[in-house]
């Protein structure tokens, strides 16, 4: 199963999605579409006999073209016909190529592919992968990006209107001035004459509906003829019988009985004023709702100084290869990925996780590309560049978040898919109602009638109400440092009820240290350390490192034979001829030590938050150690915070019972599942299910990722490792819990949004339709006009994306001077070997 992301032109309501959606789904071989009415784009899953020019053609006969883009680059080192094959080939392989040609005297390739999917830099790596290096022409024609796109459709779309309503204007004043300016009815008989006047209203409404205006019967009648109506349609309809019923007036009046002569230029022309005018505004919003995407993006860094062996040299950002050193000086921006291998600075990196204080970096250190360099210089060696840097897979993640269809959205898609001819049909029998039953004259009343109804029901709102919320909501996100790997996490989200937490390294620092060593009868503290530091050595565990730290600064270490380590229990080998045990007092069970004395003091050690390490030597306790993990400061702040949203807390921890039980009184902790071997976390969550209740789980270790898979919602800590982070809904960037409550709050904020938009929708859609159809007439004479149902329709749109645009204002629920300021936490015990 492959997948193609690509823009699709011409869409302007809700239908246009579900009409989209259903030309793709029925070629054969398509599993899966989603398309996005906010960004304009589809995301197709197929396999054969589906491809690439299968899914543009079928596009095309729907009436909704994919957006091409058209690239030229300049190709080296090709010297005859079949190295031209072999770029056409390379280039042809690449997902979203329709067409290479490549051209050997010019010594250029002409690529037409996908916009969305491809970019021209990729194409050009494609090409340089195959052995002839590729570049980019300095003016190249490739697409605009799609906030320069918008800009310029709002630039277009401000035009047309102005141009439009200054030609709208006199119309609807010749027209309406009598209803507004007593006497100016009778001024224009006396001057130039109402036929006169029928006249210029009908050259000026022609060219407003034929210049500006023509998009929509362009679009809106082909979509009639083939049986698939959109908002274009409705508006072409609406419009166009207004125009047809004023020319017959104007030019054929015999046709028409004498009372219902009139005309309702002004109403065509208006319409299509005011619907330009929604557009624009609408283009505008829709611009600023993909806002945080070119934010992203324009975080990148142009070029880098880049270290050859005739020194360093300034080289664009698409040249720098894995492995080449980079110069950093102060104030400049990291080019890409790497660690450092000389000098030390401070950068701030408050575009990954939002704290605004640099971060120190020295030789070993790692650097993300896009963030900011302090004072200081510093070299380093590139470990990502491209599309694997930090920067590009967080856009990635963001654009693959804001172009998901939420559960929430089956329901517009449903109502969409009948909603237009709905309003077609309903227009209709409201024209046949005011026909027989309206009062005379009953055609005037049947045409205001029918034209409002078509013009007021145009379900733009409808389709642009739950992607422009996620849109802005995932990108706001982006920026406090939240990532949704996964758009519907979103709404899922919200449906949580328990947050489970991993205890190391998610609620404590994950560096514990050494904090007491209690010695059985006849051993020696110093002896007895030395023995176990050395079987630690061998160890990956954090316990091991605080150890470790703790004996290096008095003993030197023994080598160790027969290294050992057990899974959530500890680890054993041979050192000086003897057999040394480290690890819970589960593992002295299961190897038949008697714990003695020390089995007290290691119950004590567990009431005051430790974490108890026993050591045997030869099958003898030997010693009860302590060690602890510093508390994040933020991990109280941030527990209350979820009980205040109203959520329940659970930690998963190793630890034995009693240690648990202590950080939980500490920290406000709900539920305890204690003394969970690294394979039962699965099987823990599975209990705190119970009852049917839907969880989140909050980890950053590798053996966190089952778990994080597992829950209803999996929340990787940015700081763990690259497996938890893949087998997350949601990666916080932040290294503390400060990041899950800023994901509910945004979450919830988000999914409000959205529900408030679709009330607005499909609440306007429902109110309106019956009182442009008159039903208020007969009890209130009110008769909705046209060119309202059109100011109205237009407003409509505009609410929905404004609303969703208030997004772009949410402040982090926790910022990080509440947690600098939060009062200091004791030890934590560290995790339980």
């Amino acid at each position: 199963m492959s997948t193609i992301n690509l823009f699709v032109k011409g869409m302007s309501c809700a239908s246009c999605v579900g009409r989209v959606e259903r030309a793709l789904k029925a070629l054969p071989g398509v599993g899966e579409a989603a398309v996005n009415l906010a960004n304009e784009s589809a995301k197709v899953e197929f396999s054969d006999p589906a491809d690439v020019a299968e899914i543009t053609a079928a596009l095309d006969k729907a009436g909704y073209p994919a957006r091409i883009g058209d690239v030229a680059l300049r190709v080296e080192s090709m010297s005859c016909a079949s190295c031209v094959g072999r770029v056409e080939r390379a280039l042809a392989k690449v997902p979203g190529v329709l067409e290479a040609s490549v051209n050997l005297a010019s010594e250029t390739a002409r690529v037409r592919y996908l916009e969305g999917q491809v970019t021209p830099e990729l194409l050009a790596r494609a090409a340089t992968d195959a052995g002839y290096p590729a570049t980019l022409p300095e003016v190249a024609s490739d697409a605009p990006d799609a906030g320069e796109r918008k800009a310029a459709e709002a630039d277009e779309l401000k035009r047309l209107t102005h141009f439009a309503g200054a030609l709208a204007l006199p119309v609807f004043l010749l027209e309406m001035g009598g209803h507004m300016i007593p006497g100016f009815h009778a001024l224009i008989g006396q001057t130039i004459g109402h036929q006169a006047s029928w006249l210029v209203q009908f050259v000026l409404t022609s060219i407003v509906l034929f210049g500006p205006g023509r998009r929509f019967y362009l679009k809106g009648y082909p979509a009639l003829l083939r049986g698939a109506p959109d908002m274009n349609s409705l508006v072409a309809i609406g419009t166009s019988a207004a125009y047809g019923y004023s020319v017959v007036a104007t030019f054929l009046p015999q046709l028409l009985p004498a009372e219902t002569r009139a005309v309702y230029f002004e109403a065509a022309a208006v319409i299509v004023v005011l619907i330009l005018l929604g557009r624009w505004l609408e283009a505008r919003a829709k611009g600023r709702t993909g806002q945080a995407i070119r934010k992203l993006v324009g975080l990148q860094a142009k070029s880098a100084l880049v270290e050859r062996e005739g020194g360093p040299v300034e080289l664009p950002i698409d040249q720098i290869a894995t492995g080449d050193v980079i110069r950093v000086r102060p104030g400049e921006r990291v080019a890409v990925d790497g660690e450092v291998i000389s000098g030390s600075t401070y950068v701030d990196e408050s575009m990954l996780t939002g704290e605004p204080i640099p971060v120190g970096k020295g030789v070993g250190d790692t650097v993300v590309g896009g963030t900011v360099n302090g004072t200081g210089v510093i070299s380093f060696r590139a470990t990502a560049v491209g599309a694997d840097t930090m920067l590009a897979q967080i856009i990635r993640m963001v654009e693959e978040a804001q172009g998901a269809k939420l559960p929430i959205q089956g329901l517009v898609d449903r109502i969409t898919m009948w909603f237009v001819p709905a309003v077609m049909t309903l227009a209709a029998l409201t024209v046949l109602v005011w026909l027989f039953f309206g009062p005379d004259p009953a055609l005037t009343y049947a045409l205001v009638a029918g034209v409002a109804v078509l013009i007021i029901a145009c379900p733009c709102a409808m389709g642009l109400a739950t992607p422009t919320s996620i849109m802005v909501g995932t990108g706001r996100a982006a920026e406090l440092g939240v990532l949704f790997r996964r758009g519907d996490a979103l709404q899922r989200l919200q449906e949580v009820q328990v947050v489970a937490l991993d205890k190391t390294g998610t609620i404590t620092e994950g560096k514990p240290a050494l904090t007491d060593m209690e010695m059985a009868a006849g051993q020696e503290r110093d002896s007895v350390l030395r023995l176990v530091a050395a079987v630690e050595a061998s160890s990956e565990h954090p316990v091991a490192e605080a150890i470790l730290r703790a004996a290096g600064e008095r003993v030197s270490l023994p080598q160790v034979e027969d290294f050992t380590s057990i899974t959530g229990f500890g680890v054993r080998g041979a050192v000086d001829g003897m057999e040394i045990l480290v690890g819970a007092r589960r593992f002295m069970e299961r190897e038949g030590v008697a714990l003695g004395t020390l089995e007290a003091k290691g119950e004590t050690f567990a009431a005051a938050g430790k974490t108890p390490l026993f050591a045997a030597i030869d099958g003898e306790i030997a010693a009860v150690i302590a060690v602890s993990d510093p508390i994040k400061a933020s991990s109280r702040t941030a527990i209350a915070a979820l009980h205040d949203l109203g959520l329940k807390v659970a930690v998963i921890t190793g630890d034995a019972k009693a240690t648990a039980d202590a950080i939980a009184r500490e920290l406000g902790i709900d539920h305890v599942v204690a003394e969970v071997l690294p394979d039962g976390k699965v099987a823990a969550l599975e209990a705190l299910r119970e009852g049917g209740r839907k969880l989140a789980f909050v980890g950053d270790g590798i053996n966190d990722a089952p778990a994080l898979a597992h829950a209803d919602i999996g929340i990787a800590i940015g700081t763990g490792t690259d497996v938890a982070i893949e087998s997350a809904d949601v990666v916080l960037m932040t290294g503390d819990l400060r990041g899950v409550v800023n994901a509910f709050d945004i979450s919830g904020r988000t999914m409000r949004n959205i529900r408030q938009n679709l009330g607005w929708a499909f609440g306007y859609n429902t109110a309106l339709i019956p009182v442009a159809a008159g039903v208020l007439y007969p009890a209130f004479g009110i008769l909705l006009s046209p060119v309202l149902a059109a100011g109205a329709m237009a407003l409509s749109s505009v609410f929905v994306l404004s609303n969703a645009l208030r997004l772009r204002r949410v402040q982090p629920v926790l910022a990080a001077d509440e947690a600098r300021n939060a009062s200091k936490l004791p030890l934590s015990p560290a995790p339980a070997e």
